[in-house]
């Protein structure tokens, strides 16, 4: 699995980090998501297939 943002995409409403917080986090100076684990484990698949689901901007890519 490969995860990617598109930060231009992104309206950092946070619910990535809130869905995998092990994978995602927010820039401090504009909330602007980034990927903290662009290939993340089989455990946190699914937490991660969540994140794209709720991104209320489509900004999240998964390739499995």
């Amino acid at each position: 699995m490969k995860v990617t943002v598109d930060q231009d995409t992104c309206v950092a409403s946070g619910q990535c980090v809130m869905a995998a917080e092990d994978v995602f986090d927010q820039r401090d100076e504009d909330g602007i998501a980034v990927v903290l684990e662009p290939e993340p484990s089989p455990e946190r698949a699914a937490d991660v297939r969540q994140a794209a689901a709720v991104c209320p901007a489509l900004a999240i890519a998964v390739q499995e």
